[in-house]
This record gives C-alpha cells, sequence and structure tokens, in this order.
C-alpha cells in the first residue's frame, strides 16, 4: 500500500470515527434535552435550611414561655415536656411520622404510605418535588424542615396539663397522639389527602381548589388546641384552682420566650414558602406586622378591662398574633396581617380572661383560649382576607373551604384524643397522686429542682 492509499484509509477512518461520536454525542444531547436534570437550588436551600433551625429553636423559646407562667415546683417538668419532644418527636418522624404524612402525594384519601419509613428513598442529593421544579430542594431537607413542625405541636398541647401530668403518661401519649392526630392532619392539608390545598403535588403554597393553610393553623394549632381542652377536661382542674393563687414563678422567662418564638416563627411562616422568593419575603412581612399588631390590641383591651397593661397579656398576644397568621401569611398583603392581629387578640382574650373562668375549666396556660382559638380565627380569616395579588380567591366558596377544614380537624382531634387520653389513662395513668401534685412535678417525676435556694 503507498502512501496515498494509507491516506485515503486513515481519512475514511477518521470519517467514520467523526460519524460515530457525532452520533453518539447526539443522542446524548437529544436525551439530555427530553429529560433535563432537576439541580438543586442553593438559595432556596440555603433560606430553607435557615428556616429549619428557626423552627427548631421555637421549642427551647416554647419552653421557656410555659415554665415561666408555673409555679416554681413545676419549673423543670414543664420545660422537660417540650425539651423532650424535641427528641421523642424527631425519632417518630424519621421512623414513620414523615412517610404517613408525605408518603404518597398523589394518593389521596386519610393517610400516605410506608414509602419513606425509615427514611427510606429519601436522600441528601435527591431532588423533592416539594418546591415544585423552579427552585428544587434536597427530599432530606425537606423531610427535616417538616419535622420541627411536628416536633413542636405536641409541645404546645402540654401548657393545658402542665403541673399535673405523670411523665410516663406524657411520653405515651404524645407518641400515640404524633402518629394518630399530627400526622394524618399534615397529609390531609399538606400531603395529597382530602383537604389539601394543592393539585396532587407537595407544593403547600399553591392554590387550589380545598382550604388555604401556609403554615399551619389547622395542622399545628386547631388540632394542638383542641386537643388541650379536651385533655385539661379529662385530666380536671389542678389541685387549689381556682380558689387559691397560682403565682407564676418567672415572667422574665416567659417574656424571654416570647421573643424567641417571635425570632423562630419567621422560619415557620417565612420557610413555609419553601424558596427564597418573593412569597417569602411577603410571609415574613405579614408574619410580624400581625404580631404586632395582636400586642398592641392584647394591650388595648386588657388596659380597658382590668384597667393596666400587663407583660403577661403583651407576651400572650403577641404569641395570638402570630398563630393567627400562620394559615393566613402567604395568602394575605401586610396590611391584611395587621388587621388580622387586631381581630385575634380581643378573642382570645376574652376567652382566657373571661369564658374560661365562667366555665372553670383549668387550661393551665392557656393552650387552647390562644392556639386552638388564634388558630381557628386565621383559618376562617385567611377566606376573607386572602389575596388574589397572592393567588388566592376569597368569598364565600374560600370561606366554605376553611369552615370545613376547620370543622374536621376540631372533631378528628377531639375525638382521638378524648380516645388516647382514655386508653393512656386506663393503662398507665395520666395524673400524678396528690402527694406528688403537692410536692411539685420536679422532685416528684424528675427528681431535681429548678431553684436552689440554699445556694
Amino acid at each position: 500500500m503507498n502512501r496515498l492509499q494509507e491516506r485515503r484509509v486513515l481519512g475514511l477512518a477518521s470519517f467514520g470515527m467523526g460519524l460515530l461520536g457525532t452520533g453518539a454525542l447526539s443522542a446524548q444531547e437529544a436525551a439530555s434535552s427530553a429529560a433535563p436534570p432537576m439541580r438543586i437550588d442553593s438559595g432556596a436551600t440555603a433560606w430553607l435550611l435557615a428556616s429549619s433551625a428557626l423552627v427548631l429553636f421555637m421549642t427551647p423559646g416554647l419552653a421557656l414561655f410555659y415554665a415561666g407562667m408555673v409555679r416554681s415546683k413545676n419549673v423543670l417538668s414543664t420545660m422537660m415536656h417540650s425539651i423532650f419532644c424535641m427528641a421523642l418527636v424527631s425519632l417518630q418522624w424519621v421512623i414513620v411520622g414523615y412517610s404517613i404524612s408525605f408518603g404518597d402525594p398523589t394518593a389521596g384519601g386519610l393517610f400516605g404510605s410506608l414509602k419513606f419509613a425509615f427514611l427510606s428513598g429519601v436522600a441528601h442529593d435527591q431532588v423533592t418535588v416539594a418546591a415544585g421544579t423552579q427552585y428544587p430542594i434536597p427530599q432530606l431537607l425537606h423531610m427535616s424542615y417538616q419535622m420541627m413542625f411536628a416536633v413542636i405541636t405536641p409541645a404546645l398541647i402540654s401548657g393545658a396539663f402542665a403541673e399535673r401530668m405523670k411523665f410516663s403518661g406524657f411520653v405515651v401519649f404524645t407518641l400515640l397522639w404524633t402518629t394518630v392526630v399530627y400526622d394524618p392532619i399534615a397529609h390531609w392539608v399538606w400531603g395529597g389527602g382530602i383537604l389539601c390545598n394543592v393539585d396532587g403535588t407537595w407544593i403547600k403554597n399553591t392554590v387550589g381548589a380545598g382550604a388555604l393553610d401556609f403554615a399551619g393553623g389547622t395542622v399545628v394549632h386547631i388540632s394542638s388546641g383542641v386537643s388541650a381542652l379536651v385533655l385539661c377536661l379529662l385530666m380536671g382542674r389542678r389541685r387549689g384552682y381556682p380558689t387559691q393563687q397560682l403565682v407564676p414563678n418567672s415572667l422574665v422567662l416567659t417574656v424571654a420566650g416570647a421573643g424567641i418564638l417571635w425570632f423562630g416563627w419567621f422560619g415557620f411562616n417565612g420557610g413555609s414558602s419553601l424558596n427564597s422568593d418573593p412569597l417569602a419575603v411577603s410571609a415574613f412581612t405579614a408574619t410580624h406586622i400581625a404580631a404586632a399588631a395582636a400586642a398592641m390590641s392584647w394591650a388595648i383591651v386588657e388596659w380597658m378591662h382590668r384597667g393596666k397593661a400587663s407583660i403577661l397579656g403583651v407576651a400572650t398576644g403577641l404569641v395570638a398574633g402570630l398563630v393567627c397568621i400562620t394559615p393566613a401569611s402567604g395568602f394575605v398583603t401586610p396590611m391584611s396581617a395587621l388587621i388580622l392581629g387586631l381581630i385575634v387578640s380581643p378573642a382570645c382574650y376574652f376567652m382566657v380572661a373571661i369564658f374560661k373562668s365562667r366555665l372553670g375549666y383549668d387550661d393551665s396556660l392557656d393552650a387552647f383560649g390562644v392556639h386552638g382559638v388564634g388558630g381557628t380565627v386565621g383559618a376562617l380569616l385567611t377566606g376573607v382576607f386572602c389575596s388574589t395579588t397572592l393567588g388566592a380567591t376569597p368569598g364565600v366558596k374560600q370561606l366554605t373551604a376553611q369552615a370545613i377544614a376547620v370543622a374536621v380537624t376540631v372533631v378528628y382531634s377531639a375525638i382521638a384524643t378524648l380516645i388516647l387520653g382514655i386508653v393512656v389513662d386506663k393503662a398507665i395513668g395520666l395524673r400524678v397522686s396528690e402527694d406528688d401534685e403537692l410536692s411539685g412535678l420536679d422532685l416528684s417525676q424528675h427528681g431535681e429542682v429548678g431553684y436552689n435556694l440554699t445556694l
């Protein structure tokens, strides 16, 4: 073979390899264009990581908020309820809770599935559809963020039975309640279930034909508030209530806790956009304005009724405003949030300062009066004040959907809590003995005291 023939052979070989390479490249490009890979959005991921930490921080804040309002002999046991939930509910959530709530977002119905039990298939580098396709986040982060909501919700209930529940009864009841009450309701509202405000995805801020609950008015506050009322009625009053004056041990702790709750609530509501986007900004701003308005209106109502405005009242009012704006935060404008804050405090004040004393039930730290009532007011007013500029449509249809969601949540939470409470009471007992209650739960349940006055 001469040089000319060699060149022709090499040329043909090069041409053929080029065709093969081009064909392979074209096939790869076609596959890529047909199914572009979803890349995790760093901005949305960073904001949701921060929001997850903020929401978790709310639970120690709740511990301080509640602990300051009880007597000194029960300060540690009251804090223990919130702190222990951070451990107990976190484990329940990763084992089965997340799967019950979000295991099958397209199936509808009463429960999810067990496909994510023990975090099966939930990875740090796997993109979730929770944030849609524009700002995808890791599914493990979605699981972690939702876990912080699950942690604080049963801790809210503890305000109703403070100073009289056995720790063993609290542990068993909390585990059962989270599984039987919280997880299914979370599925109904956010996971594709019967009350879902979405269209078959996990995008909990997308408006659909159902109820609107941006960050947990029904899921967190109504469920916990109603359950709190049922439990305090089931267990009965604290010894000495209402004839004896049960003086708070430290309102300083309560005010510090209220400040932490206000701070953490920005992650609670602002993070519920699941993106670092204008909707998060709107929810963030609405949250702050509602809390400020509610604190102000509580002070005014209390001043008119009692002749003085108390720091405990202002702290309680700001929490009521935060509770009320929770379901509405992503659907209302900042000025509508102001109106919600002005409305909710008088409603909660009436329940706490007037209605409770007339009926004589002992909701120790007003879990129902603030969270049950405030959550209901917020959920209903969401249907009235939701804005078309934020994708919602106010009117009778939406208000009806809100009322149905509230009614279903109230009825289910009340019945399930009553059954669980009776079962746990019969099995191991809910209430401490009279001697243990008189000596204080810190010593009788945990063998320690919050304040050592001998030092």
